[in-house]
């Protein structure tokens, strides 16, 4: 079932496991940060072609696609390339440059959804504390990168950008061992919430897990043995 929220009133979703097989919860609301701090409180996030739609699509998928930090992927290939010292990695740096080139390499396709309106609120998200970038530079140049949302253990995937080969594969892999340096510090578990499977993820070391896992890791509930 997909439920009309209302898009003036109060931040409220209806549960999860009411939504579609595909993922989709509701249409309304809006990208305010109230809104999107209550969505991703909840593991939903907005995802729509704001060409083709006037209001946010809602989306919770009940089997979350997700990458463990500790079980990132590192392929001979990006050992190699890393072990050169090429490209350096900043976090939180240069996050508008971030979104601005994972917006253009998107927006010109059918079903585009990083519009404009999507990168001013996650814009908005970084400068309250809510959102990271990752970046990778080649000397003074941005070359790639990856930008999301952190909730509570979480952190939520939205978009990369790849200049040079393999340079959005090294910042997700700078990402994980972030994460996984912070959920041996706080004895919990984190993930990054890959959001939809894609082949590139899965080889990055991408697997399922039920909403139900998702949700006690997001709240700290899942301690590390």
């Amino acid at each position: 079932m997909v439920f009309r929220i209302d898009t003036e009133g109060e931040p409220y979703f209806p549960n999860p496991e009411y939504g579609e097989p595909g993922g989709l919860l509701a249409v309304g609301g809006n990208l305010s940060r109230e809104w999107l701090t209550l969505a991703y409180a909840n593991g939903i996030f907005p995802w729509y072609s704001f060409r083709d739609c006037k209001e946010p699509h809602w989306y919770c998928p009940m089997d979350r696609f997700v990458i463990f930090p500790e079980e990132i992927h590192v392929s001979h290939s990006m050992r190699n390339m890393m072990n050169k010292r090429k490209y350096g990695v900043t976090f939180n740096h240069a996050f508008r440059d971030v979104i601005d080139n994972c917006s253009r390499l998107r927006i010109e396709g059918d079903g585009a959804w990083l519009g404009p309106a999507v990168v001013d609120a996650y814009t908005a998200l970084h400068d309250s504390g809510m959102a990271a970038s990752v970046e990778i530079w080649e000397g003074n140049v941005l070359v790639g990168g990856l930008y999301g949302v952190t909730s509570g253990h979480v952190f939520c995937g939205e978009s990369m950008f790849s200049l040079r080969p393999g340079a959005s594969k090294l910042a997700l892999i700078a990402l994980a061992r972030r994460l996984d340096e912070m959920q041996k510090l706080k004895g919990s578990r984190f993930l990054i919430d890959c959001q939809f499977e894609t082949p590139h993820l899965r080889s990055m070391g991408g697997h399922h897990i039920p909403y139900s896992e998702y949700m006690r890791i997001l709240r700290g509930l899942d301690n590390i043995q």
